[in-house]
């Protein structure tokens, strides 16, 4: 069987829809579909029921996705074992969003050096749906993410809390609210939420974005406010660039850990506990 097309089955399940998975496969909507229709064909079996809540597994297609995973699996570990660099027994895969590789990932690196200098690390930045997605498939061992989806084969842990502070440039105002010069960083559908409830007067921001590090990068360069989490602004709020909004609401963002059940004990192991130990250092920092 052609890999390609259990690979689109995957990122078909993974996304919900036919239309997400063409834009994450960077192909034509028509070429997915294509795709499913000759593995329908290949297994003699129809694997989706298409509606306008999008495409969901049928019974045929939730027995197929065990196999669809063994497989892609299968083929992405024989590249990883064929692609190891001269001088290392191993490749360690780690994936991560960009906020949680400042002062942790980052800081972790060095450690998994030191315990098991025979693996070569790779590190990769991404958001949550191509992380998931290079779980599922097996070109990542390790990821870590603020909010992960459940899916067979994957074990998904909670590592640490990031707690969200309000901070700004400027002298807090009486009502610790978001006012000009707030960035809206766009930390998930529940943040989204919390904060629209407890702002409900709050018109909207002049900037928005999805990476904490820009909207921060871009307060500290040109005045403004915004919520952060608190272990990436500690410096700042110590040197005093950055001001806290005593009073202003918190927000909490869980970052999980997660990773493919039954992989190699050894190298994985060894990193996964270190990121656990490192993860239990911070909340005693963060306490």
């Amino acid at each position: 069987m052609d890999t390609e097309l259990a690979r689109t089955f995957l990122t078909v399940v993974a996304a919900g829809n036919f239309v997400t998975a063409a834009a994450r496969l960077h192909v034509t909507q028509s070429t997915v579909s294509a795709r499913i229709h000759a593995l329908e064909d290949l297994l003699g079996c129809t694997l989706f029921v298409r509606n306008k809540a999008g495409a969901s597994l049928t019974s045929s297609g939730r027995q197929f996705q065990k196999h669809a995973l063994t497989l892609v699996r299968a083929v992405e570990q024989a590249r990883h074992d064929v692609g190891v660099p001269r001088g290392f027994r191993d490749v360690l895969t780690v994936g991560g969003r960009f906020g949680l590789w400042e002062q942790f990932l980052l800081r972790w690196l060095p450690v998994i050096q030191a315990i098991a200098p025979e693996v070569s690390v790779r590190a990769e930045i991404g958001f949550e749906a191509d992380l998931m997605q290079g779980l599922v498939e097996g070109r990542l061992d390790i990821g870590v993410m603020y909010t992960p989806q459940s899916r067979p084969g994957l074990i998904v842990e909670p590592l640490f809390d990031e707690t969200l502070v309000l901070v700004s440039t400027e002298q807090a105002s009486r009502t610790e609210e978001p006012g000009p010069g707030y960035i809206y960083v766009d930390w998930g559908p529940e943040f989204f939420a919390r904060h629209a409830a407890s702002f409900p007067n709050f018109i909207g921001p002049a900037v928005t974005t999805n990476i904490g590090w820009l909207g921060l990068q871009h307060i500290l360069e040109n005045g403004g406010s915004g919520y952060f989490p608190q272990r990436l602004v500690r410096p700042h709020l110590k040197d005093g660039s950055l001001r806290l909004f005593r009073q202003a609401p918190t927000f909490t963002l869980p970052a999980y850990l997660i990773h493919p059940a039954g992989a190699d004990p050894d190298v994985l192991s060894k990193a996964l506990a270190s990121l656990r130990d490192m993860a239990a250092a911070e909340r005693l920092h963060a306490e």
